[in-house]
């Protein structure tokens, strides 16, 4: 079977939960992803789940990438040279993407309608449902198909180089588990993006209230300027590592935090999934879809006058919750 989810690294962890399900009801199914080039890091990482990947040319009125139309004919190509057995359209409300999938020459096709839309193909289709988060959306999917939930929480298995690469990095920066802060000032839309003179102030209190180390982290030149621009501001009081860990051990210095203060994007998913706390800035994007369905855990603080003063009353609900468990 195909899987159509081409977007972030955030939203397809998102997708794990419904994955879980499905391997767990077709244990012998070779389920394939389709997607953007970066996710094939992804499929590996998800072996469990995902036994194959296919790279997504784009498509018009999709944001994601530059649609590549040349690329479509070996595209479907080599779909269709698949056999799929059935097409699963993950990747919105189906408004674009159904007639699209619809074009993969799956025997069946499932996926989302908007109310009151008819399916552009004979299948499975439920109606979008807007009011739910993410995961539940796409596990509603799931269950229209039959598939019993394997629960609602995230996972981000790590391996034996990404556990080399934090081990790394932890002895370069004499980092001790378990007694530092990760603020993460990057998001791939600028309009999700927490000033960095506020994770400035977050990170100093932060260094006031017990944390011993600030660690900024991101990816990507733009992320580094970011991480550079909050240790300025905090006056070298932090240490950024932006641009200089893979994502794995990435994920495993953020295991290891106290704490992780990020905007609303894939490293809010990634803390959920290794089960670190967590504040996350919501400025564009709704947090009923996208925010950590543990809100005890995870804190949301919304952008706006006062955010500030809400994150750091936030970040010491947190370490006092943090302290009473280990009373």
């Amino acid at each position: 079977m195909l899987v159509l989810r081409a977007l972030q690294l955030g939203d397809l962890l998102c997708a794990v939960p419904a994955l879980r399900a499905m391997r767990a009801a077709w244990p012998s199914a070779r389920i394939e992803l389709v997607g953007l080039s970066w996710a094939r890091a992804f499929v590996d990482r998800f072996s469990t789940y995902l036994d194959g990947f296919v790279e997504f040319p784009g498509w018009p009125g999709l944001s994601e990438r530059e649609p590549d139309l040349d690329a479509w004919p070996s595209f479907l190509e080599a779909l269709r040279s698949r056999r799929p057995t059935l097409a699963l359209q993950m990747h919105g409300d189906g408004c674009i993407t159904n007639a699209l999938v619809a074009r993969f020459g799956a025997g069946e096709t499932a996926g989302f309608v908007v109310g009151g839309e008819a399916a552009p193909v004979p299948g499975l289709f439920i109606e979008y449902p807007e009011d739910r988060h993410e995961i539940q959306r796409l596990l509603a999917l799931t269950a229209a198909l039959g598939i019993p939930s394997r629960g609602e929480h995230l996972e981000f298995p790590l391996t034996d180089a990404d556990q080399r690469g934090w081990q790394a990095l932890r002895s370069r920066l004499g980092l001790v588990p378990g007694t530092y802060a990760c603020l993460h000032p990057g998001a791939r839309a600028q309009a999700r993006r927490w000033a960095p003179g506020h994770f400035a102030r977050l990170g100093e209190a932060l260094l006031a209230r017990g944390v011993t180390r600030v660690v900024v982290t991101g990816s990507g030149e733009e992320e580094t300027r970011l991480a550079a621009a909050v240790v300025e501001a905090m006056a070298g009081r932090a240490t950024s590592v932006a641009g200089r860990t893979s994502i794995g051990a990435l994920a495993a210095l953020v295991r290891d935090a106290r704490l992780v203060a990020c905007n609303d994007t894939g490293l809010s998913h990634v803390a959920a999934a290794v089960g670190t706390p967590s504040i996350v800035v919501f400025r564009i994007t709704e947090p009923l879809r996208w925010a950590p369905l543990d809100r005890v855990r995870h804190r949301v603080v919304v952008d706006g006058p006062g955010a500030v003063g809400c994150a750091i009353a936030a970040a010491e609900a947190l370490l006092a919750g943090e302290a009473s468990h280990a009373a």
